[in-house]
């Protein structure tokens, strides 16, 4: 029985990234939860989180590049703010996978961390996963740039009513710099992998994976391109919503054109993707 209301928990808003790359197959970069953790327990993910107080865009107008607030509350069909999810999903990549997606602020170029910086990045991201530095801090004292524009909004899901905690997820996808290697923190998350797609939904087959349904619903998205440059250009162009729904049959989340959708059941998933091929 549970001791809370669920009809009185608080929808948060969130932000997570799919990092994508050729290695040489499509790959996608997954984390395993700690099982005791409150959401998502032993569950594989996406790196991702709440948004909070330092993700606010007010505090990276002069050091976020390639997407205003404005540009970015469009994309996501808000008022304003828009950019506190993507500086959510920056920070979040930054603590549960050990990678920043940011620029040198002299000339743009992509973040070369290097032997010699390892160690001063680590620090970091021990920091700020321990609430003692904010990520502001890091870009100004590195001479970075928010790297904004590196990152596709392709879908919202908003937790159905029922756990003890609820977000307002915007996801986006990445493709991971050539020049970072990722990590899990080993603390929330006790293991990562890089897979195909397929792979993936083979291992959920054998009940060697478990994902939520919004993240598998994801990967079966994703397992529709061949190659990364293909996905992430296909995300640049901000295709529109496509309303998800849930098969009656199989309790699957499907989009237009599978089986099921016509039928569909909309009161079980509150979602829309868009990612499909062209």
């Amino acid at each position: 029985m549970n001791d809370y209301d669920p009809e009185k928990v608080p929808i948060r808003p969130a932000a997570t990234v799919m990092l994508v790359d050729d290695r040489p197959d499509l790959q996608v970069y997954m984390l395993e939860r700690h099982a005791n953790t409150v959401f998502a327990g032993g569950m594989w993910v996406f790196p991702g989180g709440a948004v909070d107080h330092q993700d606010d865009a007010t505090y990276y107008r002069n050091i976020a590049t390639h997407r205003t607030d404005t540009e970015a509350s469009d994309l996501l069909r808000i008022e304003t703010g828009g950019l506190n999810f993507y500086m959510a999903a920056i920070r979040e990549t930054f603590e549960e996978a050990g990678i920043l997606l940011a620029l040198h602020s002299e000339d743009e170029s992509p973040l070369l961390i290097g032997q010699e910086g390892e160690g001063r990045y680590n620090q970091y991201r021990d920091r700020l996963n321990a609430g003692e530095m904010e990520l502001k801090t890091i870009l100004e004292q590195e001479h970075l740039l928010a790297d904004v524009g590196q990152m596709h909004y392709i879908a919202r899901w908003i937790t159905p009513q029922g756990p003890p905690r609820r977000f307002d997820a915007r996801f986006f996808i990445a493709r991971i710099p050539s020049n970072q290697i990722p990590q899990h923190d080993d603390g929330e998350l006790v293991n990562s992998v890089w897979l195909t797609p397929q792979e993936i939904l083979a291992r959920i087959e054998r009940e060697e994976m478990v994902l939520m349904t919004v993240t598998e619903r994801m990967i079966r998205s994703l397992a529709l391109f061949d190659s990364a440059e293909q996905v992430i250009d296909t995300a640049a162009r901000n295709l529109p919503d496509e309303r998800a729904r849930v098969d009656r049959e199989t309790g699957m989340i499907v989009m237009p054109g599978e089986p099921g959708y016509n039928d569909g059941r909309m009161d079980l998933e509150n979602g829309w993707v868009r990612l499909r091929p062209s």
